[in-house]
């Protein structure tokens, strides 16, 4: 009986691996990338099923137990568009398939200028570079660039006045001042336009924005410090010949944004972009006598053009123009009140102009010679105090790119940089305080850049700068990139080496300054500042055979300035002292950014930052102000194919952060909370043209404390008593001794609102 079990299990054994054997097949073939090398390490499985192999040297593979019927056969390589075939698999059959790679033109491998001032894909680049596109944008719909940030790991918009609303960008904790930010590489938003610039690029026209985290003085000079925000507008050629984008809030904002590309004669392509803000609502909902937000209408115009030439090189101008008129501050201002000392508000009038471009010289070196002028005039009061300025900026460079040995690709270039400052506060009077004597400063640089290919694995980019500040005198700043990449680029690693500097000017960077709350004092003439930062960014792609793919991003950051330039809001809460810090000051952290794309349509952008930025001096460390810990970000979108219905779940949160109190008595709190800004986008296409999209923003309703504005009812202090020193008595009527204060503030204190648009795009 034994003997008759042991042979029916042997026949039934021996039956099944007949019949799988006779219901499978083998499937062979090579792969090669589209210059016909053999591409090695490239997955090949079966849709559906645990079986796959990789590619061998020589790019041959082989798929064997491969299940009858019709089965898809995927090729997929890190960099390179996934390759699908059909086969109606038969039994006992041996197939053969050849797949040729093409690239992709996803993200991961754009072109980017930021980090090298040349086009590399960012795969390649040395530095690394964030790359977020229009797209990534159009997912949170906000009426500036500054506000549309707010989803970027690392980078936070930071409002600096509760009344007028202005801001600007902090990199991994580091303030606005330390953030350069170009429009097509130019720096073209510094200065005082780093408050204001932000606002008015046409969102239609921006093809992609590049950011760089840490030092990058090396390239771009003073302001570079913290990082590089670059706006890439899109090229005439490749633009649509009509888009429209049009919304508006429940709170009455709208906003347009419109764009045209046009043929001047037969060699000219332009490229006209036109945004329109405007709010004109007031609403308190915190019910302390001010606007929420700031009121503001606002109109930029911006045109491009190329030009077509016999050589086949680059020419590019283009061109910007931006008012605003934008006030906040008591709900029965008017500008009746402007400047007076009954009613207060902030009332700034903005004129700014911007001119840039590009040359290719028709020489056979690649030569390349960029410019860019711009002048900003600013006409504002706060409360009674009046700040009238005047700033023009002219930059020339002209760089020389050079490849020589195969292996070294050189990159030289000379600077020019000429910035004139005028306002009506002491900053600009001469030594003797009796005449006005407007900045002039000029700023000759020159740098050398060497990107040398040591392997397919391994790459150096070795680069100096030498600048001549006719303030300061000379300043110099190196740095060391290097990138390890395996060899089928699912891990690369990138280390940056780099010294920054920046000249400050308080009055153009420092919107507190200007509030006429607290008296400025400058306990010394205000040296440069420099820093030295380490960078280690690791990048890992991983590659699922169900088709998955998820992109880790993690980064190890550490800055130390020396004679860092630190605001004292607290030794004297009725003054901002400036001066060089006799200490140092550091900022440090992690941050990791996942991408990750399923199967199931699901896409998921995110993010978080781990950072301390402290100031160390007397042997004393402190918490810098205004800086969170924790930061997190993402950018979710899921598609329901049926409905044509696109789903984007956007936010943040951001930890506690310190915040400028007016003395011991003041009794707000000294941390803000843990807040959460978070959003839901619904957008369907109708037809080829039209495309409508809904959302609700600020879901959570979030807001800043009601007492934020410290003495709202008394904005000029006509009721405090101060002391001969200037500090301020506690008193029956004011208990806590403060003065008027817009400078706490850490977020808007705009709730939750709908928001309704319509895109209207012509190819």
């Amino acid at each position: 009986m034994k003997s008759l079990k042991n042979s029916l299990f042997t026949f039934l054994f021996i039956s099944t691996s007949v019949l799988s054997v006779a219901q499978t097949s083998t499937v062979k073939g090579t792969v090669t990338f589209s210059d016909k090398k053999n591409a090695e390490f490239v997955n090949i499985y079966v849709r559906g099923t645990s079986i796959g192999t990789t590619s061998k040297k020589d790019g041959s593979f082989e798929l064997e137990n491969v299940p009858v019927g019709k089965q898809i056969i995927v090729a997929s390589f890190i960099g390179f568009e996934k390759q699908k075939k059909v086969l109606d698999v038969k039994e006992n059959e041996v197939y053969n398939l050849n797949f040729v790679l093409k690239e992709e033109t996803n993200i991961m491998n754009d072109v980017v200028v930021t980090g090298t001032m040349k086009e590399l894909s960012k795969l390649n680049s040395p530095v690394p570079v964030e790359v977020y596109s229009a797209r990534y944008f159009e997912n949170n719909k906000a009426p500036s660039v500054f506000e549309a940030l707010q989803n970027v790991n690392g980078v936070r918009p930071q409002l600096n006045c509760s009344v007028c609303n202005t801001g600007d960008i902090h990199i991994n904790g580091l303030e606005g001042p330390y953030t350069m930010v170009l429009i097509d590489g130019m720096p073209i938003v510094s200065g005082l336009s780093t408050v204001y610039g932000l606002t008015g690029i046409p969102a239609s026209l921006i093809e992609r924005v590049e950011i760089v985290k840490g030092p990058a003085s090396t390239l771009y000079g003073s302001e570079a410090v913290g990082g590089l925000i670059n706006v890439i507008t899109k090229k005439p050629i490749n633009a649509p010949l009509f888009a429209a984008d049009v919304f508006t809030t429940s709170w009455g904002e709208v906003n347009v944004d419109v764009a045209t590309k046009y043929k001047m004669g037969k060699k000219v392509n332009a490229l006209l972009g036109v945004n329109y803000f405007n709010y004109n609502n007031p609403i308190d909902v915190n019910d302390d006598g001010f606007t929420d937000i700031t009121l503001q209408d606002r109109i930029s115009v911006f045109n491009k053009f190329s030009f077509d030439r016999k050589s086949k090189k680059e020419f590019n101008v283009g061109m910007r123009y931006v008012y605003e008129d934008r006030w906040g501050g008591e709900m029965n201002w008017t500008p009746e009140f402007r400047g007076g000392d009954s009613v207060y508000g902030e009332s700034i009038y903005t004129s700014r102009w911007e001119l840039f471009g590009n040359y290719q010289l028709p020489t056979k070196e690649d030569l390349n010679f960029q410019f860019s002028a711009n002048s900003h005039l600013q006409n504002s009061v706060y409360g009674e105090t009046v700040y009238n300025a005047d700033q023009r900026i002219g930059f020339g460079q002209l760089t020389w790119n050079k490849k020589l040995f195969t292996s070294h690709d050189f990159l030289v270039g000379a600077a020019y940089r000429y910035t004139y400052y005028d306002d009506n506060t002491p900053a600009t009077l001469s030594a003797d305080s009796l005449n006005n004597q407007p900045q002039n400063i000029h700023l000759p640089g020159v740098f050398l850049q060497d990107q040398i290919t040591i392997n397919e694995f391994n790459t150096l980019l070795l680069g100096v700068r030498a600048d001549y500040n006719s303030i300061h005198g000379n300043i110099f700043s190196p740095r060391i990139n290097y990138k390890w990449n395996t060899k089928d680029n699912k891990t690369v690693v990138r280390l940056s080496l780099g010294n920054g500097f920046r000249v400050a000017n308080v009055f153009t960077e420092d919107h507190a300054a200007l509030t006429g709350a607290r008296e400025v004092v400058f306990e010394e003439e205000l040296n440069p500042e420099t820093s030295r930062n380490v960078n280690l960014n690791v990048v890992k792609r991983i590659y699922s055979k169900n088709e998955n793919s998820v992109s880790l991003d993690g980064s190890v950051f550490y800055t130390q300035f020396d004679n860092r330039i630190v605001p004292d809001y607290e030794t004297n809460p009725n003054q901002i002292i400036y001066s060089n810090l006799d200490g140092s000051a550091v900022s440090q952290g992690v941050s990791l950014n996942v991408d990750a794309t399923l199967q199931n349509g699901l896409k998921i952008m995110g993010g978080a930052t781990l950072m301390d930025v402290t100031v160390t001096e007397d042997g004393e460390e402190r918490r810098q102000l205004l800086t969170e810990k924790f930061t997190a970000v993402w950018n979710t979108e899921y598609t329901i194919l049926p409905l044509k219905l696109r789903l984007n779940y956007t936010g943040n949160v951001y930890s506690p952060m310190r915040l400028p109190l007016l003395g011991e008595l003041d009794d707000r709190a000294g941390f803000s909370p843990w807040f959460s800004i978070q959003n839901i986008q619904l957008t369907r296409p109708f037809g080829k043209n039209w495309e409508l999209y809904v959302a609700v923003k600020n879901i959570l309703n979030f807001t800043p404390a009601r007492n934020s504005i410290a003495r709202s009812f008394d904005p000029f202090d006509k009721n405090v008593d101060f002391n001969a020193d200037g500090s301020v008595n506690s008193t029956e009527e004011n208990p806590n001794a403060l003065t008027f204060d817009p400078t706490y503030v850490y977020a808007a204190n705009q709730g939750i609102r709908g928001l309704i648009g319509v895109r209207f795009t012509v190819k």
